[in-house]
């Protein structure tokens, strides 16, 4: 996927370059930035002595030394002051300088911490939406493979309103399902598509059976990679606008595009189904054509309902909520 939130350390990652959060004096200092210099060995600090320090908002390049990293990219995030004093606009450009000089350097694969979030105090749900809105915003146009790296989940939050609505709207469906008769089940399968009753609950198809396999076969309904390719010429879309906004490799796109028949997971369904902007009797039509449905019983599928029931398509806030709900992410 172009983008990617992981939990991991992020002088472990191996990618092409990581991103400091750095100080103006690029000499080194505690949190993410010590690390970095701790991982690198001594040679990181020679170099950056030459680099006269770093304006906040701005970035720098230096080698990775010994880190897994080819690169380090060192930028400096603005230390929050109350929001007025243009933090907004100096996190994010401290993200965009970052990415432009990863691409000027060929740089295919990226690891960003999250900026400012530590002790320069900006607030994390925050620092989290500039950094999605920013790195989403460029994916759309520049074919890079970017990873936003929390090293503790217990740090991370999507803004607190949000997280409890979509906490309430999960209880609310996820204990319906748990909770209602075979029969209740049944009937909300019939209405809603979602596979939740048992299969002896079924209502019989009321078409009649093919005489022959043969016939059986050319029954064939449009395949997942077919409707996928009609609803993007509907929707005016280019292949690679439907593939950025689903947050889709390539290469996958690729592959779906010369295999009618082939058969995607389920997040990557979803994340197509959001990229077109479907409305849910439409989303759940195209998640159908690749095997799956739209279930109560799951959580990951009652979030993703969540934003497309409120015809919020932005992919990227999406997979804030999923990650935050530690469910799969969205894309490829």
């Amino acid at each position: 996927m172009p983008l990617v939130i992981v939990r991991n350390d992020i002088t472990a990652m191996k990618v092409d370059a990581i991103v400091n959060a750095a100080n103006e004096s690029l000499l080194g200092g505690g949190g993410v930035d010590g690390a970095i210099h701790r991982a690198a060995g001594p040679d990181l600090l020679k170099e950056c002595r030459t680099l006269g320090g770093c304006k906040t908002g701005q970035a720098k390049i230096t080698k990775g030394y010994r880190l897994p990293a080819k690169f380090v990219i060192h930028t400096v995030g603005p230390v929050w002051r109350g929001g007025g004093r243009g933090e907004q606009e100096l996190l994010i450009s401290a993200y965009r300088t970052s990415l432009e000089l990863a691409l000027a350097h060929g740089c295919g694969t990226v690891a960003f911490p999250l900026i400012s979030s530590g002790v320069y105090g900006y607030p994390k749900d925050q620092a989290l939406k500039v950094a999605v809105d920013t790195i989403g915003d460029f994916l759309l146009i520049h074919d890079m493979t970017v990873y936003l790296v929390i090293f503790d989940r217990a740090a991370y939050t999507i803004g607190g309103k949000l997280f409890a609505d979509i906490a309430a709207y999960i209880d609310d469906r996820y204990a319906e399902t748990h909770t209602d008769s075979r029969e209740e089940q049944c009937r909300r399968a019939m209405t809603f598509g979602a596979p939740s009753a048992p299969p002896e609950l079924w209502a019989p198809s009321p078409c009649t059976a093919p005489a022959t396999l043969d016939e059986a076969l050319g029954r064939l309904d449009e395949s997942f990679s077919q409707m996928l390719l009609r609803k993007i010429d509907e929707a005016g879309l280019t292949d690679a606008q439907c593939y950025k906004k689903a947050n889709i490799d390539r290469k996958l796109f690729s592959k779906i595009r010369s295999d009618a028949h082939y058969k995607p997971s389920k997040p990557t369904a979803m994340a197509f189904a959001v990229a077109l902007e479907l409305p849910l009797e439409e989303a759940r039509e195209m998640l159908e054509k690749a095997g799956f449905a739209f279930s109560h019983a799951s959580k990951f599928d009652i979030i993703v309902e969540y934003f497309i029931a409120r015809q919020n398509y932005n992919i990227f806030e999406i997979n804030e909520a999923l990650f935050a709900f530690d469910q799969s992410l969205l894309g490829g």
